[in-house]
């Protein structure tokens, strides 16, 4: 996209926030990806969970990584791991973040089911450790580092040969995380299934009623507790209230929709907000702009899109039929 627009990034999760988009293919189950907190114009990505293993390096800024009740503060050149499974959210400090994003399947490692390599070392780390924060100063993690930084190369440029390599990379990480961390894995306390069970139910209650009114007493039915438990859950899991929350998924829905050409009028009603003015006034604080000139932005961005690509049809065009 071009300079004049800005970028909208959207998770597409399901009903019980699991991530639905695609990390890589079925047969190379790996995803890459580098990317600025800034790309998400309300400066975080929303809480979500997927099947896949993800590891995070920080190459330039820093961000609050927040990983099921554990809260990391990533620096450059840190990184973190984060389980399969596990809830997880980010957001910028002070300026922009610049990560990088890789996201495996276990099987990956493990290879059939029932493999010896499964059952023995990599299946009793998964959902063992939630997360665990990487530094360079700490030999084996700055190994690990480096291993992610040589995934990321890898798949960008993508050289002959290139998936045994990054094949190789995985198992190498895989070996420092289980000769490190397995004895760790062993002692460390369980997480609390019907606590995070309780938690998606919570997130998939709000994120499916988002666009009607909701009640602290509707949410607190839904999980079978009282209002100020529900509340006090909600906002010891989440480090914020269950309203302020919504507030902010509200607002990450209407860029889609704002995006799409909505009116500002409509867009705040699709999101859930009764007022206009109001909307507008949550939307500038969480965006640092008004819904008007996101708007705008968002479509001068698009036709921008269009125009580079139309440009490419042409230039494709032309040099086809000069062949």
């Amino acid at each position: 996209m071009g300079e004049e627009g800005v970028t909208v990034m959207e998770l597409s999760r399901d009903g019980q926030n699991r991530e639905l988009k695609l990390h890589g293919t079925y047969g190379f189950p790996v995803y890459v990806d580098r990317k600025c907190i800034s790309s998400y114009p309300t400066g975080f990505f929303p809480w979500h969970w997927h099947d896949e293993i993800e590891l995070t390096l920080v190459v330039s800024g820093e961000m609050e990584y927040r990983v099921n009740d554990s809260c990391y503060r990533l620096q450059e050149g840190q990184g973190l791991f984060c389980n399969s499974e596990a809830l997880h959210f980010g957001r910028r400090m002070q300026g922009d973040c610049d990560y990088i994003s890789i996201t495996f399947h276990p099987r990956l490692l493990a290879g059939f089911d029932g493999s010896t390599v499964g059952t023995k070392y990599v299946y009793p780390l998964v959902g063992a450790l939630a997360s665990f924060k990487l530094s360079p100063l700490i030999s084996w993690q700055k190994a690990v580092l480096e291993d992610i930084q040589r995934v990321y190369q890898m798949c960008m440029e993508k050289p002959a040969l290139y998936e045994l390599d990054v094949q190789i990379l995985f198992w190498e990480i895989w070996r420092e995380v289980y000769a490190n961390c397995a004895e760790q894995a062993e002692s460390a306390p369980s997480e609390d299934p019907e606590k995070l069970k309780r938690l998606r139910a919570m997130l998939a209650f709000l994120h499916e009623h988002y666009a009607e009114r909701v009640t602290l007493e509707a949410l607190s039915r839904h999980v079978g507790l009282c209002k100020s438990e529900c509340c006090r859950f909600f906002k010891r899991q989440m480090r914020v209230s269950p309203f302020e929350y919504l507030l902010d998924y509200r607002v990450g829905r209407s860029l889609a929709f704002l995006q799409e050409g909505y009116s500002v009028s409509q867009a705040a009603e699709a999101a859930g907000f009764s007022d206009p003015s109001y909307f507008a006034k949550v939307f500038r604080l969480r965006t640092g702009r008004s819904p008007s000139s996101y708007r705008k932005e968002a479509r001068e961005g698009e036709k921008t899109d269009m125009q580079h690509q139309n440009l490419h049809i042409n230039s494709k065009t032309v040099q086809e039929g000069r062949q």
